[in-house]
C-alpha cells in the first residue's frame, strides 16, 4: 500500500519499478487517492506505420495513471477489466492522462481516465475496474 500522504517523489519511486511504462517514457505528475495525472512525450518510438501514436502507447499511459490513482491511499489493487475508446488522433508532442475514481467500494473500484494531447484534444477514454486486495 502507498500511504495517502506519500510525497510525489515517493510515489514516483514506487512506480519506477513499473518497467514497461517507465521505459516507454511515462511520468507521474500528480498522485492522490483516487486521482492521478501522467504524461508521455511522444517520440518516433511511439508511432505506428501511418505516423500516428500507437494505441498501445496511449493505453500504457492511461494504465499507469489508473494504477497510481487506484493504489495511493488504498489497499493493493489489481485490474479486473479495461476498455479503451479512441476519440481522435494526437496532435502536438505530449500526451496527458488524467485518471479519477468514479466509485470505490469495499471490493471493487471504478475509474475513468481521459487521455488528451497537449492542446487539450481528447484522444482516448479508458474505463477500468479494479479489485481491492487485503481490505
Amino acid at each position: 500500500m502507498i500511504a495517502e500522504d506519500a510525497s510525489l517523489e515517493e510515489v514516483r519511486e514506487v512506480f519506477s519499478h513499473d518497467r514497461f511504462a517507465t521505459r516507454s517514457g511515462c511520468r507521474v505528475m500528480e498522485a492522490a487517492r483516487g486521482h492521478a495525472v501522467c504524461e508521455l512525450d511522444i517520440t518516433d518510438d511511439h508511432r505506428n506505420e501511418k505516423g500516428g501514436v500507437m494505441g498501445g502507447a496511449i493505453f500504457t499511459l492511461a494504465d499507469l495513471a489508473f494504477a497510481v490513482a487506484s493504489n495511493v491511499g488504498e489497499s493493493v489493487t489489481v485490474s479486473v477489466s479495461s476498455s479503451i475508446e479512441f476519440m481522435s488522433g494526437a496532435r502536438g508532442s505530449r500526451l496527458i492522462a488524467t485518471a479519477d475514481a468514479e466509485k470505490n467500494g469495499r471490493t471493487l473500484g471504478f475509474y475513468t481516465c481521459l487521455v488528451t494531447d497537449e492542446l487539450g484534444t481528447p484522444v482516448a477514454r479508458v474505463t477500468q475496474t479494479c479489485m481491492h486486495l487485503n481490505r
